[in-house]
């Protein structure tokens, strides 16, 4: 069997042994060659005297090339530090090429090349440290996420990834059947319906390392095919649920990182996290909450500002300690940022003893003397203030926040900040559809099936498990009472008639004693991401697509023959 690299060390000095591997450089001194030879578990040194019988063989050596080697282990004149192999190298006795390579499209130690190169070359940039780390660490968070479910009695189970398509979520991804003509399986976009019905089944405890797949737009934390951590459980509360997740993540970070996470994780309600930083995964890494100033300018002659109260507006900002880093420019281009969140304006005011600034002239000293008190405003502190109704409000300065705490470089890329966010909304309005839709899914169970009615304020028992500012996982207790779930279909506007054909096989189930149950599904590449400290999900996937969706690699998607369409009674428009 193949010995990896790095477990030679100087305790096998004086051994003969024999390794596998690629040249990643070759450096010819004009007399010694000395030979990087890497593998999956790093690099050592192989060094080759021109007394040697294969010195002319490997003179040949370029990048790349796939090689076995005998000789004898050596300590190094002077060790290497920054090698874990840096104490010793190898007097190569015998040497064989396996396997020449042409030369690469882009430098493996030093590359520079387009993403779209090394995607296209997917197999070549896996072989980059950087991305072999990030398996390594996916390799090593999902045995443990593993070890630590059994030892708790859950068991692993795989769902089905044909499956029957269902509204609510995002677009399915549709397969066509070629024995049932004109119908279609959709791939499943997580395994919901069929974790539940493992409970009704008696299973109690169940996970699964799941497949899931979504037609969505992408972006730099979504793929169209992403892994989940799925559980389930039986008789279970939200703090059980809560208390298992937090477990899991704890071994994680511990075993993967060598961090302990402080425990019990903090909480706060979806509304407390709307409020005060304008998203229901808030960055806690850095403070600068928002702030409702909406009072402060009761006295004020701004006309804009008291015609947006009287309509039931509101006044709110973000302070930052930076008011000489932004020039009016620079306040512009922030200006101009909001606006994509429909935000129509963004005023600005800097404090440094006496207010100056776009709205300046409005700040009386009823208003200033407010404002001081309010904030607790200090020299060289800039308030970024946006005004409108509470929704656009919130969504434009929580998206501010963030940007300003990048631009200032204020965030914490060392730290962990990890928050629940309970007390989900039941419904959330769709602009799109033009109606309410489930903030979760139809399954969540609602806080009060009294109060499905006003859907503005129907909350739900649902929470999301928040780490950085990304939304790692998500759960919430499932609807057990036929009745139940009968009145939250028909509160998103299904009948019976409608509900019955896409769930009847989950509303017969729920007919034949079904156990209170809840459950959580961790988003894997996301808490990949944040061990691995990367924005982009596509560090973390062995082959990865792009934002189109394509991969760059296989060509997929791709066209397939006209028999194939035929076979499956498809006709292209």
């Amino acid at each position: 069997m193949k010995i990896n690299n790095t477990s030679i060390n100087k305790n096998n000095v004086g051994e003969v042994v024999s390794l596998y591997g690629w040249v990643n450089k070759k450096r010819d001194l004009g007399g010694l060659i000395f030979i990087d030879l890497r593998d999956r578990s790093g690099i050592v040194q192989l060094v080759v005297d021109p007394e040697s019988d294969v010195y002319e063989l490997a003179s040949t050596l370029k990048n790349e090339y796939v090689i076995e080697v005998s000789g004898k282990v050596v300590l190094r004149k002077e060790a290497n530090k920054n090698l874990q192999t840096g104490d010793i190298e190898i007097e190569v006795q015998g040497l064989t090429i396996l396997n020449k390579s042409d030369e690469l499209p882009f430098d493996l130690n030093n590359t520079t090349a387009l993403e779209e190169t090394r995607l296209k070359y997917r197999y070549l940039d896996l072989r980059r440290n950087e991305l072999k780390h990030n398996l390594i660490i996916r390799h090593k968070t999902v045995q443990s996420v593993r070890n630590y479910l059994n030892s708790l009695d859950f068991m692993e189970i795989e769902t089905p990834i044909l499956c029957k398509s269902t509204p609510e979520g995002a677009r399915d991804y549709l397969v066509p059947s070629r024995v049932n003509k004109g119908s279609f399986y959709a791939l499943p976009q997580s395994p919901q319906l069929f974790k539940q019905l493992l409970m009704m089944s008696g299973m109690e405890k169940y996970y699964q390392i799941a497949k899931c797949f979504r037609d969505e737009d992408l972006r730099a934390d979504r793929q169209p095919e992403f892994t989940q951590i799925d559980m389930e459980m039986s008789f279970a509360t939200e703090d059980d649920i809560i208390k298992v997740t937090e477990g899991l993540l704890y071994n994680v970070f511990k075993e993967v990182k060598g961090i302990e996470i402080k425990l019990p994780i903090s909480r706060m309600t979806y509304d407390d996290a709307i409020n005060l930083y304008g998203s229901d995964k808030p960055d806690l890494r850095f403070n600068n909450q928002i702030c409702d100033i909406t009072n402060c300018f009761d006295n004020c002659d701004f006309t804009l500002f008291n015609s947006i109260i009287n309509e039931g507006g509101i006044i709110n900002c973000l302070v930052f300690n930076c008011a000489d880093k932004y020039s009016r420019k620079d306040i512009d281009k922030l200006t101009e940022y909001v606006k994509n969140y429909g935000a129509k304006a963004l005023a600005f005011l800097k404090y440094n003893g006496e207010f100056s600034g776009s709205i300046a002239k409005f700040v009386n000293e009823s208003v200033a003397k407010n404002l001081i008190e309010t904030l607790n405003l200090k020299e060289n502190d800039l308030v970024l203030i946006i005004a409108g109704n509470k929704r656009m409000v919130k969504n434009a300065l929580g998206s501010l926040r963030c940007k300003v705490a990048k631009d200032m470089d204020i965030i914490d890329k060392s730290k962990y900040a990890f928050t629940w966010v309970t007390d989900f909304p039941m419904f959330e309005y769709s602009e799109e559809e033009k109606r309410y839709v489930s903030c979760h899914h139809p399954f969540t169970k609602p806080k009060d099936v009294n109060t499905l009615n006003d859907k503005e304020n129907a909350k739900a028992y649902a929470y999301d498990i928040v780490i950085n500012g990304y939304e790692a996982g998500g759960g919430s207790l499932r609807i057990y009472d036929p009745y139940e779930q009968e009145k939250v279909l028909n509160a998103l506007g299904f009948s019976n008639e409608a509900a019955e054909k896409q769930f009847g096989f989950l509303l017969n189930a729920l007919k034949y004693g079904c156990p209170p149950h809840g459950g959580l599904a961790l988003g894997l590449e996301r808490l990949i991401m944040i061990l691995c400290g990367t924005e982009n999900i596509r560090d973390v996937i062995a082959f990865p697509k792009t934002t189109s969706g394509s991969c760059l690699m296989t060509d997929a998607p791709s066209e397939v023959s006209q028999k194939q369409l035929d076979e499956l009674h498809i006709k292209l428009g």
